[in-house]
């Protein structure tokens, strides 16, 4: 029970799970009586056609024309951020607007702090929003030391409020609260770093995310903000079979996008494409299901299309399997990761903290611990996508600008061994990780070992004549010895560095 209260969500998600059948049916009727979602007029009711090109709105095509780009291969570190509106109240996570409206204690606090939610809703948290600190340079200057070769900012998230210039809607960055262009001056500081730069959209999940659920009045049916709340329409219920709500679940399908939402949703994923041509866009869960495969199709062909005229290799990238082909599958947390070496891409989405989005007193990991996560990755064939979290003001945390600068010291030394490298025939050995470049296998130790001989037996003789072996940050060679029961290594006295120690491996 004490882990369901330090889980609200969670909680939540269980008594959908018991309700029952009369319950249910409730939930189902009220969704009769909630206002349509409002949407903007586009032209013939549709969103822009693809561009000419070789990528067609169907799987065929997209499997037959996509290639996971070279860029995100060699990059291997990337940086997230969750950075919006939800940054204010820096309470529970970025989910603080569907909290707020949907979970009694999280009402209660924001009540205490800002007002009940029908005076002071979620959208007046927007004027506090002033980003007054943002300093895109700076972030710029921060991510290159910090060794990351790409980022990936929330342009949209759950919330629907839009962190970047948009002609679709009002509520966004420009027009409001800070009233800057967050995504714009950010791509632009970031690139002439010569850093790639991605974009996060969640704009699927705002479908139904701030729909509250809590006794109290709120202002989220309120006209005068039907163009920001949506109004959010009933979320998906959960239904017992046969009425016994021990047996399995099954989700009552009638709370799927309308078609004039969907098209909507692409008509303003085409407006980011064109403004910003993001390297790479990530969306979460919301787009996984099957129903909504002909829109996605639809998207891909414009991006893939708009890219090929940029001349640029480009990538979506998505978690389970919601797009079937074109895309780098993501993993949300590390500990979804793969657990062995594929035989495809993947990258990992990762939190500095326990929180996605900045909240006040979050502890953050250390640089040891993210960069033994970085060496896995690459060693099982996959990236690693920190996310950071930006407090409202604009500034990044001394104590994540900490983790970054010292993830960033440990790469100007192994870099070598994580960068334009590829997974190796086998991922590690002990505390070993392996990666390859060309004729140069690099091993990663984790640890330190304590007399400092080594035998990595996947190195013997059936990986050909090994001429010289080094470690990143050590100068001279190392003493070796190569035979049939494998590489024989004599580690120096003194560590090159802190975390992990990189053997550089050359051979004929």
């Amino acid at each position: 029970m004490n882990y369901l209260i330090k889980n609200p969500l969670l909680a939540v998600l269980l008594l959908y799970g018991m309700n029952t059948v009369a319950q249910t049916d409730s939930i189902i009727d009220a969704r009769k009586k909630a206002p349509p979602r409002k949407t903007i007029n586009l032209p013939n009711g549709h969103a822009a056609a693809s561009p000419a090109g070789p990528y067609q709105a169907n799987w065929e095509s997209i499997k037959a024309n996509y290639q996971v780009p070279e860029w995100i291969k060699d990059a291997k570190f990337g940086i997230f951020m969750h950075f919006g509106v939800y940054t204010v109240p820096a309470h529970g996570s970025e989910w603080y607007p569907h909290h707020m409206y949907n979970n009694e204690a999280f009402t209660k606090w924001h009540t205490e702090h800002f007002g009940a939610p029908d005076s002071f809703g979620y959208k007046d948290f927007i004027p506090l929003f002033k980003c007054e600190k943002f300093d895109p340079d700076d972030w710029a200057d921060l991510f290159v030391k910090a060794g990351a070769k790409y980022i990936c900012p929330t342009a949209e998230h759950h919330d629907g409020f839009a962190m970047y210039d948009s002609k679709l809607t009002k509520w966004n960055a420009k027009n409001m609260g800070p009233h800057r262009d967050i995504i714009g001056d950010l791509s632009v500081a970031v690139r002439k770093k010569g850093i790639k730069f991605g974009i996060s959209n969640h704009r699927m999940e705002n479908w139904d995310f701030l729909y509250p659920t809590i006794k109290e009045k709120t202002d989220v049916f309120d006209p005068a903000y039907a163009d920001f709340y949506g109004p959010p329409q009933p979320p998906p219920v959960q239904r017992p079979k046969g009425g016994d709500p021990n047996n399995e679940q099954i989700f009552v399908p009638t709370a799927r996008q309308s078609k004039v939402f969907l098209e909507e949703w692409l008509a303003r994923n085409e407006e980011i494409i064109d403004k910003y041509k993001p390297d790479m866009v990530f969306f979460d869960n919301g787009v996984n299901p099957r129903w909504l495969d002909s829109i996605k199709l639809r998207y891909a062909a414009y991006y893939y299309n708009s890219a090929a005229k940029w001349g640029k290799q480009v990538t979506i990238t998505t978690k389970s399997d919601a797009y079937l082909a074109g895309t780098v599958t993501d993993y949300e947390r590390e500990g979804r990761a793969p657990k062995e070496l594929t035989d495809y891409y993947w990258q990992v989405d990762d939190p500095i903290a326990d929180k996605f989005g900045y909240v006040e007193g979050m502890k953050v990991v250390t640089s040891a611990s993210v960069v033994r996560k970085l060496i896995d990755n690459v060693s099982k064939n996959g990236n690693l996508m920190l996310n950071i979290s930006p407090k409202s003001d604009g500034t990044i945390p001394d104590d994540q600008r900490k983790v970054l600068l010292g993830i960033g010291k440990w790469l100007d030394i192994n870099g070598d061994a994580i960068y334009y490298t590829r997974a190796w025939t086998k991922a590690s050995e002990g505390d070993y990780r392996f990666t390859t470049k060309g004729k140069t296998l690099y091993a990663i130790a984790v640890k330190w070992p304590e007399n400092h001989q080594v035998i990595i037996s996947s190195f013997g003789s059936v990986i050909g004549h090994v001429k010289k072996v080094t470690m990143l940050g050590h100068t001279g060679d190392l003493n070796f010895n190569q035979d049939i029961d494998g590489l024989k290594v004599t580690f120096p006295e003194q560590k090159p560095c802190d975390i992990a120690y990189a053997l550089k491996i050359e051979r004929d």
